[in-house]
């Protein structure tokens, strides 16, 4: 049987470069944690065919680049989400370590990076 329980804090970890650790692939959606610390940033790029949507478990400040020279300070607790074709990426501009969960759908999920 497959794990349908997940222990997030177990799982993360950080390193001199972000870290993507898998959660969990169904039939439908994957689910992946970033890990940065201060400073990191997760690439730009789009998804053309999924949604993306992220949800902020830990963080002071973070910075998501949506597109267009578009801004938006997020934390933890917020959740932002990416149609398909939206480009997105995001630094973490605060001073504490920063977490969250990506859930896109529905696979398989292609990346373009920009």
């Amino acid at each position: 049987m497959e794990a349908r329980l997940f222990d997030l804090k177990k799982l993360a970890r950080f390193d001199a470069a972000p870290q993507r650790i898998p959660v969990y692939t169904s039939d439908k959606t994957l689910g992946a944690m970033w890990c940065l610390e201060p400073g990191q940033e997760v690439f730009l790029h789009r998804h053309p065919n999924a949604d993306d949507i992220w949800i902020c478990l830990e963080g002071d400040e973070g910075t998501y680049f949506a597109g267009g020279g578009q801004e938006i300070r997020i934390r933890e607790g917020m959740a932002v989400l990416a149609r398909p074709g939206e480009t997105h990426g995001m630094k973490n501009t605060g001073t504490k370590r920063f977490v969250f969960i990506g859930i896109a759908a529905p696979l398989p999920v292609e990346t373009e990076k920009l």
